[in-house]
């Protein structure tokens, strides 16, 4: 894995109103509220890739009414940034039904026992990894995700935009689009939300799905 950065001021951006980091926040959010409102009754798995601190995913599911019905497993590799995490899941009463992970989200190591999940979690992944990296993750995306399920990404459009083969990935990998940002947010936006399917087919394959690159 590449050395990693301090994310302690890319995270600061999250409280500026005005950053494309906190309007991207705002996007997440709304399409979280929409996979847990959309979801049919019963548990909600979900699975959040390199979760960061958690910003996006533990405010909305501490305030939606379906909160009881949340089964997550956040996975981080930065034991600090994940404390902060199981700081902010301790304060908002979410530590048993929410397992933050220490650990490569690129590992399927770390959620091979999770089992497919109703809403997956790639955000901040694929402006940060090869494209080839991003297309073999959106492959595997495949067996990640239950059939109805959503995942939830982001990239950013700067040319060379890759979005529209991004796009074209999650189609070949069984997934429906369900919605798109809106494209006046700045080029360091995007975000989209695509539902399988099909079954999810199993896999053998242990590689990693990713590795960031500096």
């Amino acid at each position: 894995m590449a050395e990693l950065r301090d994310w302690t001021q890319w995270f600061a951006a999250y409280d500026d109103p005005s950053s494309a980091l906190a309007s991207r926040l705002l996007v997440v959010n709304d399409g979280i509220v929409r996979a847990l409102n959309e979801a049919p009754p019963g548990a909600i798995r979900i699975l959040y890739l390199c979760a960061g601190q958690g910003r996006d995913i533990l405010p909305v599911v501490a305030a939606h009414p379906r909160r009881t019905d949340v089964v997550a497993r956040l996975v981080e590799v930065d034991p600090a940034i994940a404390d902060v995490a199981r700081g902010t899941a301790a304060n908002l009463g979410l530590t048993e039904s929410i397992d933050i992970v220490t650990g490569d989200a690129a590992d399927p190591a770390t959620f091979a026992d999770f089992g497919p999940a109703d809403l997956l979690l790639l955000c901040g992944i694929f402006g940060n990894i090869s494209d080839a990296d991003v297309a073999n993750t959106v492959a595997r995306a495949a067996g990640l995700t239950a059939r109805g399920g959503t995942v939830i990404w982001t990239r950013h459009r700067h040319e060379p935009n890759l979005v529209p083969s991004i796009h074209d990935w999650f189609a070949q990998a069984g997934f429906s689009l369900l919605w798109e940002s809106d494209a006046a947010l700045p080029e360091s936006v995007y975000v989209a939300g695509h539902r399988q399917e099909r079954d999810p087919a199993p896999t053998q394959n242990t590689d990693k799905l990713f590795t960031f690159v500096k």
